[in-house]
């Protein structure tokens, strides 16, 4: 009962030590957990006594009071950094009792740096700290508790450490114990059992709260933006905390004396009702607390009709700063100030054609300066829009048809067909095309809407049910056709203007095609058979969706082709070659090597242009293939025959020195191909002067107006591939 009786004076007493306008009393706990508290009393261990003390008072602790707990010395031997904050300041009452009870000493007494630790987690150096050390031994870690203590003092706001000695009679440790806390203004007090160590607790927690701080001359002002100038006049001030209230101070700036705490403070401007506000912590050094403003709005008007029809424009006159980024919006009344839906910029002129939005109902209309804040506002209607939208009969699938419509026909408006109830198109047109309005019917037949559609928020103003039934589609082929020739093929469907026939092998997927004609190039289209003798199939594709609406099939014949020519020629020279095939429109002979692929082509001549046929030597010599090439899908080579291709006999004769701008003459033997030509030339430049061959041999030839070091050459035309030189010095 004893026991009982001093624990709740203790927790009376710590109740009575903060005063009841003052924020709920915060501290923690020290407690010794090294391997000394294994020491008994009357038969019972230390930590054992401390920890049911500890408990009880727990217990019976004042919810307002918050409380924390730091250990030392409880998780290891021999380890001066054995400190740990179990448990940080607060009213979990349990937590705490359950982190003494698990406390097992095991290590040394590092108590001033636990002291350290605990106000560090008090946060000493910004608030009131206030520790109570429970210790049985000399420090063992710390050289100078004394020195650590002042420290503390010194540097915290308000810290103060209690210390308990429990069951201490070194001297030396009972020196460092009060030191420890005279220092930091607290109390000290010995026990040498539990009923001493309740009363101890209970003298320590009553000890007297210290002087309040002297008052502090706090400045309080503001400005219009960061860094800016301090506004003058026009500005109400309140002020409230740590039992201070100040309201409406008609001041451009005030100053107040004010106790340790924290506070709150308001401005506001009186000319545009512009406000700031902050929390500030008065300490022990005057201050000055800046709060900042916006700065001061400049004014603005609207002139703007009442109302106006959904996405309509509507002419704004407007007075303002005029700045580049300014703008006019349309907006919901209670949207944010620099919200739109629909806006203009004021420096596309005044007045202003302004958009409204495209549906009905009450907004604003407002004049939002660059940075988002709105200068005037001005309430509009936007009234109801209504459109009409009118269809013939029937409508086949693919096809496309005149629909008479009307509405407001803004710019970007469009009609479209959709799935019934939808608002995604599957073909539609612009309004500003006219009505009737030619729009192209989906691909598949079925029961669709044609809605017209504003282009501000695609909003759908009108729909039209309608049915599209199915289009007849058909296409004539004969039995076989000559591979690579064009035959003609009737065909009958709507004939849009991306519907195509093609050539494809029978399994091929709807979509793929060797050749193709669009119906838009007439009836019958003119088609052009693979180069590849087999069967095929005929098809009209729609270009819509490309799937094939018709088929026939057709046989592709084998046909033959020849050519006749030298079996070899002179590097870069003109031969004629007869031939003969199937013409195509696009055939062709060409030289290739003979290992050259199929669609692989050098020279050419196309054999439209009659047989025989000139064609020029390659300039490199060889041996090569002279081929009859069909211009098939695939291409296709329909005959060959080898070609050797030999090099050229060439010289060149004339004067190794010249007289600059002169003429030399220059005796050559060469392949006289067309345009070949003489050069004089240098490192630089392939030619400066020339001649050309066809002028005979020998010829006349100009001299460089620059004396130097130049080169008499003989140039094919094909490539210009440079065949003979001779130096020549221009004097």
């Amino acid at each position: 009962m004893m026991k009982r009786f001093l624990l709740g004076a203790a927790l009376a007493a710590i109740a009575q030590a903060a005063p009841a306008q003052e924020a709920p009393t915060r501290s923690i706990l020290v407690l010794d957990g090294s391997g000394s508290m294994w020491g008994q009393i009357d038969g019972v261990a230390k930590i054992t006594i401390a920890q049911e003390v500890v408990a009880g008072l727990l217990a019976e602790l004042p919810a307002s009071h918050e409380v924390g707990l730091t250990l030392y010395g409880h998780r290891r031997k021999g380890d001066c950094a054995d400190i740990e904050t179990v448990i940080a300041p607060g009213t979990d009452r349990a937590a705490v009792a359950a982190a003494v009870r698990a406390v097992k000493p095991k290590g040394k007494t590092p108590m001033t740096d636990a002291v350290k630790a605990a106000a560090e987690a008090l946060r000493f150096t910004e608030e009131k700290a206030t520790v109570i050390l429970v210790s049985d031994g000399i420090e063992t870690c710390n050289p100078d508790p004394c020195a650590a203590a002042r420290a503390l003092e010194e540097t915290g706001v308000d810290f103060t450490a209690h210390v308990v000695g429990f069951d201490v009679t070194d001297p030396e440790a009972l020196a460092q114990m009060q030191c420890l806390a005279e220092e930091t203004g607290g109390t000290f007090r010995t026990a040498a059992n539990a009923d001493e160590l309740v009363s101890a607790l209970q003298a320590v927690a009553a000890a007297p709260e210290p002087e309040p701080a002297a008052p502090v001359e706090v400045l309080f002002r503001a400005v219009t933006r960061p860094g800016g100038t301090e506004i003058g006049s026009g500005l109400v001030w309140s002020l409230s905390g740590e039992g201070v209230s100040r309201e409406g101070v008609n001041e451009a700036s005030f100053e107040e004396a004010l106790p340790p705490g924290s506070y709150r403070v308001v401005v506001t401007r009186l000319a545009d009702e512009a406000g700031a506000e902050g929390t500030v912590t008065v300490q022990g050094a005057p201050l000055t607390v800046t709060l900042e403003l916006p700065e001061l709005l400049p004014a603005a008007s609207l002139e703007a009709p009442e109302s106006g029809m959904a996405g309509a424009e509507i002419t704004v006159g407007w007075d303002g700063p005029g700045g580049g980024e300014d703008y006019i919006a349309v907006a919901a009344p209670d949207a944010d100030e620099a919200a739109w839906e629909t806006y203009a910029y004021v420096r596309d002129g005044n007045p202003l054609r302004v958009p409204l939005p495209s549906a009905e109902g009450a907004y604003e209309l407002r004049y939002v300066m660059e940075g988002g804040r709105a200068l005037a506002r001005r309430a509009v209607t936007v009234t109801p829009v209504s459109a009409t939208i009118e269809a013939p009969g029937p409508l086949l699938a693919g096809a496309t048809v005149g629909i008479g419509w009307t509405g407001p026909d803004y710019e970007g408006d469009y009609l479209a067909v959709v799935e019934p109830g939808g608002d995604g198109w599957i073909t539609y047109a612009y309004t500003r095309d006219g009505s009737p309005l030619p729009l192209r019917m989906p691909a598949e037949p079925g029961a669709y809407e044609i809605v017209y559609t504003m282009d501000q928020d695609a909003r759908i103003i009108a729909r039209l049910p309608v049915t599209v039934a199915a289009a007849s589609f058909g296409v004539e082929a004969p039995a076989t056709a000559p591979a690579g020739s064009v035959i003609e093929i009737p065909w009958t469907g709507p004939g849009h203007a991306d519907d195509y026939i093609a050539i494809t092998a029978p399994q091929a997927a709807d979509g793929e095609w060797i050749t193709y004609a669009y119906m838009r190039d007439g009836n019958p289209a003119r088609l052009t058979m693979p180069g590849t003798p087999g069967t095929y199939e005929i098809r009209y594709v729609q270009g819509q969706n490309t799937k094939v609406r018709a088929r026939a099939p057709i046989e592709v014949m084998a046909v033959g082709a020849a050519v006749r020519g030298p079996s070899a020629v002179t590097i870069g020279t003109r031969f004629t070659v007869e031939w003969d095939g199937p013409n195509g429109a696009g055939d062709y002979l060409t030289i290739v090597p003979p290992d050259a692929a199929e669609g692989d082509y050098g020279n050419y001549a196309y054999t439209r242009d009659g047989s025989p046929l000139a064609i020029t030597a390659p300039t490199t010599p060889g041996s090569y293939e002279l081929r009859y090439v069909a211009d098939t899908t695939p291409l296709t080579v329909l005959a060959r025959v080898p070609l050797t291709v030999e090099d050229a006999a060439v010289s060149l004769e004339a004067p190794s020195t010249a007289v600059a701008g002169e003429k030399i003459t220059v005796t050559w033997e060469g392949p006289d191909a067309p345009s070949d030509y003489i050069a004089v030339g240098d490192a630089e430049r392939l030619y400066i002067t020339y001649s050309y061959t066809r002028d005979g041999s020998p010829l006349d030839l100009a001299v460089p107006e620059e004396p130097g070091a130049y080169e008499i050459r003989y140039v094919m035309d094909q490539g210009g591939k440079v065949l003979a030189t001779l130096p020549l010095q221009v004097e």
